[in-house]
């Protein structure tokens, strides 16, 4: 595992906007996303970060190669950094899966971190899947690795690193352009 890293969600995108769960499912980068990922970029130089480890999803690939071309470094996907799988809730807005699927808040609320959205994984399943792509991470990359990764899997590589237990993972927010740097496990803003 990599002692020191960067890590960065995707830029905004369409069904951000619209306030759709994602998952695994993917779209476009807005254009404020695209201008995201180019500000992330800026932050970026002069830091000796050399290889952009990336979830393979579109929305994240998008944003690591447009950091990757300003950095002039090479773009590595990790399968294990997508999101967590939302299964059958991806693509859905709050609204309608209250319509669909009318018992999911309350079983959601009862045990959110060990609950498996359906269809899909849990948090502390994709928490396996953090744990593994910080090791892949680590051997992929020459000087510091930026991660380029989503809101949800991000919050659980963070906890691994910083040794959070599950209510402090998911209490961990990470907003569209911003960039962490974890050094052993302290957390600073670029």
């Amino acid at each position: 595992m990599p002692e020191r890293l960067f890590l960065a969600r995707h830029g905004q995108t369409t069904w951000n906007q619209e306030r759709r769960l994602q998952g695994q499912l993917d779209s476009p980068l807005t254009p404020e996303g695209i201008a995201q990922a180019r500000s992330l970029a800026e932050r970026l130089v002069g830091t000796d970060v050399r290889t952009i480890c990336s979830s393979p999803l579109g929305r994240a690939l998008r944003t690591a190669v447009i950091i990757a071309d300003r950095l002039g470094v090479d773009v590595v996907e990790v399968p294990e950094l997508a999101e967590v799988h939302h299964g059958e809730l991806a693509g859905m807005t709050w609204d309608e899966i209250d319509r669909a699927f009318p018992t999911v808040r309350e079983e959601r609320a009862a045990n959110r971190y060990g609950w498996a959205f359906p269809g899909g994984e849990s948090y502390a399943q994709a928490r396996a899947r953090a744990r593994k792509a910080l090791t892949s991470c680590g051997w992929a990359s020459a000087g510091t690795p930026l991660l380029v990764s989503h809101e949800m899997i991000g919050r659980l590589l963070r906890a691994e690193l910083r040794g959070l237990d599950a209510a402090g993972a998911l209490a961990l927010r990470h907003p569209h352009g911003v960039v962490l740097r974890l050094d052993r496990g302290v957390e600073t803003v670029l």
